[in-house]
């Protein structure tokens, strides 16, 4: 089922060729930077650089300056590739602002700038989540208010009005106003990551791509590519719409299509690919209550015209600063498998994993597409500045679920293997509960503990196929460690136990998770030297199973093995520009 020979490098090359041209084009006219030439000689200047711990610098951070005594914003840029940035104002007392995603700011007070001065500053910021700053020790600080609050002003993050001041007792004050086309023009981002891959399945190459595009102040395009050479190497184009239609509503748009490659039909094979659709409106309803609503659509084309369409819905409801009901329903007919994330802005690309996709299951001659659903609601609470726990019931319905399975019978008479694909129907209900702590200010740790009702393989299934699952009682927990150092390197350790024979549809821990695979997994991420050049680079080793631990069932006649999350070696190198 997976793609092949030249037909996929050509399909590769292609795609890649593409997206790469209309970014280009696309990102021209947002790529510049304005620059007022007219600057008096009775303005100052403040300039100087932002950098992180580890002393490279941060393209991109925001530098503002604010009327001392006030949180009136006067004026903001962002910094160079090179981390640099240059303000002019009038002579005066203010303060400066250093920010950037991902750290905490930094803010230099009671600044005297001079006439015709130059004032020199360097701004090192610290990663957020180390909790050595006031605003991680805020009892409240997961609350969304702080995120939504950002979001509704993302013209200027700093535009806090709060309060009156009466005009007519503010100093007459004339900066160097930015122009209209300073003020809302954001540049875009790009990542760029090549892969090497090796699993049971085989090896494959590739290259990951995504793109930001802001369209005005209040709008965003994505556009992301998967694609590669190699058996199970993933091709997939997928370009996601932002548009905040007011302080409440936030809209999001999203379209797909993968070349999921060839499928065995039984007398023959076809290839096989899925496009999939996503509108979901982000609504507001007052201060600490937000419904998501919307609806997901994925078609089979090719070899199957299968399809599904389903609702989906989420409610988040803070009942006080440190405890967030949460409540949604979701479906699984586009699942996007991932080991982490990678941000663009406020915007989030996923990219799928191959090693992951499930089997199909092939009805009369045609795939069947997985219409499995969950719905779950619990309880999110902070019991202190250094710990979160959660608990959530969830309802599962499996629906034309496929799971491949290797059958290993013990009658040397017989065939030495078989393999098959199983088609899971049914449910599952259960619990789960997560805890996390931060240890240190660069040690985070977590578990969970999850136990239901669901399926697991039945010994019945080694003679007869037909009858392979059964229902039963599972047990399932993990445990987490994640580690920044301050070389730059960044470790996650994930270990994973459960019950040898149980299937699950949907892992208990969907959404908690970077690593869903069974037994021990590892994912290393090392920022590399950039030698000065305008963009960010990292390392990324990722294994899975590094123990190689298969799920199965060892019955007097012989053995079932599922062959999915098998023992997996990633590597490669992310480009940030």
């Amino acid at each position: 089922m997976f793609i092949s020979g030249s037909r996929s490098r050509v399909f590769s090359s292609l795609l890649i060729a593409v997206v790469l041209n209309v970014t280009a084009i696309v990102a021209a006219p947002n790529s510049r930077v304005a620059v007022n030439s007219n600057a008096s000689t009775n303005l100052g200047v403040i300039s100087g650089f932002v950098r992180d711990e580890a002393g490279k610098p941060i393209a991109d951070a925001t530098v503002a300056i604010f009327r001392i005594g006030t949180t009136k914003l006067l004026r903001q840029v962002r910094s160079a590739a090179d981390g640099r940035f240059l303000l002019r104002i009038l002579p005066g007392t203010y303060t400066v602002l250093a920010v950037a995603q991902g750290y905490n700011p930094q803010t230099v007070s009671e600044i005297e700038v001079a006439r015709a001065t130059q004032l020199n500053y360097g701004f090192k910021l610290e990663k957020a989540g180390s909790g050595n700053t006031l605003p991680e020790n805020r009892l409240d600080r997961n609350n969304p208010k702080w995120v939504r609050r950002a979001a509704s002003i993302s013209r200027s993050i700093y535009q806090n009005t709060e309060g009156t001041v009466a005009s007519e007792t503010e100093p007459e004050v004339v900066v160097d106003t930015p122009t209209d086309e300073e003020t809302t023009a954001r540049p875009g981002q790009s990542v760029v990551e090549t892969f090497y891959a090796s699993t049971n399945r085989g090896s494959y190459a590739g290259v990951n791509y995504a793109t930001l595009l802001p369209l005005g102040s209040d709008a965003s395009l994505m556009i992301a590519a998967q694609a590669g050479i190699g058996r199970n190497a993933p091709q997939r184009f997928e370009t996601q719409l932002k548009f905040d239609l007011n302080d409440d509503h936030k809209l999001r748009l999203r379209a797909s299509a993968a070349n999921l490659g060839s499928i065995n039909l039984g007398n023959s094979e076809g290839r096989l690919g899925q496009v999939s659709f996503q509108a979901l409106d982000e609504w507001r309803v007052r201060e600490g209550v937000i419904l998501v609503y919307g609806v997901d659509y994925s078609r089979f084309i090719g070899a199957g015209d299968d399809f599904s369409i389903s609702p989906r819905l989420g409610f988040q409801y803070d009942i006080d600063p440190k405890t967030r009901f949460r409540a949604s329903y979701t479906s699984q007919a586009d699942p996007r498998t991932w080991s982490r994330e990678i941000e663009l802005e406020d915007a989030e690309v996923i990219f799928r994993e191959p090693v992951a996709i499930d089997d199909f299951v092939v009805e009369n001659g045609r795939p069947v597409m997985n219409k499995s659903s969950r719905f779950e609601f619990g309880i999110e609470r902070v019991l202190d500045n250094r710990s979160t726990i959660e608990a959530n019931a969830f309802f599962d319905a499996t629906v034309g679920r496929g799971v491949g399975i290797t059958s290993l019978p013990f009658d040397s008479a017989g065939e030495q293997f078989s393999e098959f694909v199983g088609n899971q129907q049914g449910g599952s209900t259960g619990l789960r509960v997560v805890y996390t702590r931060r240890l240190s200010g660069r040690i985070t740790a977590g578990g969970g503990y999850s136990f239901g009702t669901g399926q697991q393989l039945s010994a019945n299934g080694i003679s007869d196929p037909a009858d392979l699952f059964k229902s039963g009682v599972f047990h399932t927990l993990y445990g987490q460690i994640e580690a920044d150092f301050n070389t730059g390197t960044n470790v996650k350790t994930i270990f994973r136990l459960s019950p040898r024979a149980t299937i699950f549809a949907i892992d208990p821990f969907q959404g908690r998770l970077a690593i869903y695979d069974p037994g021990l997994s590892v994912l290393v991420t090392q920022h590399l030297p950039t030698l000065g050049l305008p963009f960010q680079a990292e390392a990324v080793v990722d294994a899975r199973n590094v123990f190689d631990f298969q799920n199965g069932l060892f019955g007097e006649d012989g053995s079932l093995r599922v062959n999915s999350h098998r023992r997996a070696l990633r590597g490669g190198i992310l480009v940030r520009f």
